[in-house]
């Protein structure tokens, strides 16, 4: 038998150290935890900027479900559109003063939440608003005068939540009058980022923030195990910010009145208006609406500003679970009972609904 040389055997002594190392180095490298990052994407849904954040360790995760929550904001969108002509809410307008319409029991219920909402509110909000006659323009002029008051009362005629007739039993909607119209748009993106944000949840996000351009919802923690940070712009600088809120597993809803206005004798209309009157609100420059449901904090935020700073805000402090900050024409800042905001002393920075960190 042939002798192998003394070398051999320790070249492959060496030999199989170093297969052991590296294996061990592989499997140290596969058994490590990924960490969590903040995904982030956005999407022009609604006719508004949508921004959706998942954490997750998987990649391949986060962006299924931002994907599934950006589907499914896009399926509401089709169903209940004001603009959509084949949407169930375009449906029920054609049929105005006619007959009754079949739709989803999904829609139905959407649209009885809005009715109790209006019941709860005495009217101040309405999803018949869209019914009113169009006879102000937001342009940020100044106007030499408001419509005469009988060209303003005539505007609102068939503006009445009360003529919005719901059968459980057939799952229809009618509208009694021709010539009423129905348009969701005052609660219908909260209702989005909820449905997107429950789909999110399902495919397996633990934490994260969808901002449908204003009405913001999150959920768990950051990747780094923060809670998010939600700012309120400065109405008096567009570009900046007046306070903000550190939370999780709540809604935050801010909407301005200061972007589509006109002026008369240097007093302030905003765009919102008064279903009884047909007069443009007036008091509030912003609304900020806290509460754990983004599709009813996103309705309550037109329900105060149409019944102005100290209505609006006795309003919310009768309701449990919801609070808010509000900032007057004048400046002022007023916040419910329960409600802790953080107040930046100089403007500067971003405006509108944000987080921090920002995407990764």
């Amino acid at each position: 038998m042939r002798t192998l040389p003394k070398w051999f055997g320790t070249f492959l002594a060496r030999a199989a150290l170093l297969l052991v190392l590296l294996a061990g180095g592989q499997i140290s490298a596969t058994t490590a935890v990924a960490k969590p990052r903040n995904f982030t994407r956005s999407a022009y849904l609604m006719g508004s900027h949508f921004t959706f954040t998942a954490v997750a360790a998987d990649d391949t995760l986060a962006w299924r479900a931002i994907r599934a929550g950006i589907r499914e904001a896009q399926r509401i969108d089709r169903l209940c559109s004001y603009w959509d002509s084949t949407s169930q809410i375009t449906q029920i307008n054609r049929q105005a003063g006619l007959q009754p319409v079949v739709v989803d029991q999904e829609v139905y219920d959407l649209i009885a939440r809005t009715l109790k909402l209006s019941e709860l509110s005495g009217g101040a909000f309405d999803i018949t608003f869209a019914g009113g006659e169009k006879i102000y323009k937001f342009d940020k002029q100044e106007h030499a005068a408001l419509p005469a008051p009988e060209i303003v009362k005539a505007s609102v005629a068939r503006i009445n939540y009360r003529k919005v007739l719901l059968d459980p039993a057939a799952h229809s909607v009618m509208l009694q009058d021709k010539g009423m119209r129905m348009n969701l748009a005052g609660i219908l993106q909260g209702y989005g980022v909820r449905r997107a944000q429950a789909l999110m949840k399902q495919v397996g996000i633990q934490g994260g923030l969808i901002n449908g351009s204003g009405d913001v919802s999150c959920w768990g923690r950051q990747a780094d195990g923060s809670l998010w940070r939600i700012a309120i712009g400065d109405p008096a600088h567009p570009q900046s910010v007046s306070s903000w809120l550190t939370v999780t597993d709540v809604a935050v809803v801010t909407a301005g009145n200061y972007e589509q206005y006109f002026t008369v004798g240097g007093k302030y209309y905003g765009h919102i208006i008064d279903p009884h009157t047909g007069y443009p609100a007036t008091g509030l420059r912003s609304v900020t609406i806290i509460c754990p449901d983004v599709e009813l904090a996103d309705g309550l935020d037109e329900v105060v500003f149409v019944l102005g700073p100290e209505e609006g805000l006795a309003f919310i402090n009768k309701l449990k679970g919801v609070d808010c900050t509000l900032i007057t024409n004048d400046g002022r800042t007023l916040t419910s009972k329960g409600m802790q905001v953080n107040y930046y002393k100089n403007a500067g920075k971003p405006t509108s609904a944000v987080i921090s960190p920002s995407k990764p």
